[in-house]
């Protein structure tokens, strides 16, 4: 644990910790419950990531998968750190407990919620964001968003065939017949084509608005159809959902074409 608290301040420990996590977490919790007073924000930020359960690239902490119960005390002292990097990593780590724990995690961010400064309140927003992706309307809540009331939505994309590689344009028209004032997290869904000829939902951020009593709006985005190291693109028709405050409210589409 010295060492890797040595080096970890050189480049991380968080992959390297992991296997001391799995064999001994009760000896590794007691350290990094001392360390979060560390005054090296690498070492801050270690104890948070390398307790991380679903830590991408690395090995996946099965025991905390199951019950997150020892993260929780070392979030809490990192919370308000004044380091963005470690309270990132703060929120990183609420986000992958989310996964299996949701409701764990939103009691954390609401009881966070009270008298929260800036810095936690971004931790707040950052943590939610799964369950924000997914519609949870707890989550929403949070954050000050509500289902929709008496908003028409239509979504068009042009162009309607798209070669691989290239782009499309969403356009967004809204209109709102309510006599209040609505903030709008908007987001979009695309229904990727696999390669077993299923579609799979991917949630994309497009922006946070706020639409006048019995105002309109109309939003435009590009859609890049390039293929990336994570992704690959099939020819085929793509569905394509307008997420209003967790509610789908509109839908088109268009064919991915080979160039």
């Amino acid at each position: 644990m010295q060492a890797m608290y040595a080096l970890t301040q050189r480049f991380s420990s968080e992959f390297a910790v992991r296997p001391f996590v799995e064999r001994y977490p009760q000896r590794v919790f007691a350290q990094f419950d001392r360390w979060t007073g560390d005054a090296s924000p690498h070492v801050r930020r270690w104890c948070s990531e390398g307790v991380r359960p679903r830590l991408p690239w690395g090995a996946r902490l099965h025991a905390l998968i199951e019950d997150p119960s020892p993260i929780f005390p070392i979030l809490e002292a990192l919370k308000d750190d004044e380091e963005l990097y470690v309270r990132r990593s703060v929120a990183n780590t609420l986000n992958d407990i989310a996964k299996d724990h949701p409701d764990r995690v939103l009691e954390v961010l609401e009881s966070w919620r009270h008298d929260a400064t800036p810095g936690r309140d971004w931790v707040i927003r950052h943590a939610a964001r799964s369950l924000v992706k997914q519609g949870d309307a707890r989550a929403l809540a949070l954050l000050g968003f509500s289902k929709p009331k008496s908003l028409d939505a239509q979504l068009a994309i042009a162009p309607k065939r798209v070669s691989i590689g290239g782009a499309a344009t969403l356009t967004l028209s809204l209109a709102s017949r309510s006599r209040r004032a609505q903030p709008l997290m908007i987001d979009f869904v695309i229904h990727y084509r696999l390669a077993n000829g299923e579609r799979g939902p991917k949630v994309f951020k497009w922006t946070q608005r706020e639409i006048p009593a019995g105002g309109s709006l109309t939003l435009t985005r590009s859609l890049s159809m390039k293929p990336t190291t994570t992704r690959v693109l099939r020819p085929g028709v793509h569905p394509v959902q307008v997420q209003i405050n967790g509610v789908r409210l509109a839908d088109a589409s268009f064919r991915l074409i080979e160039r």
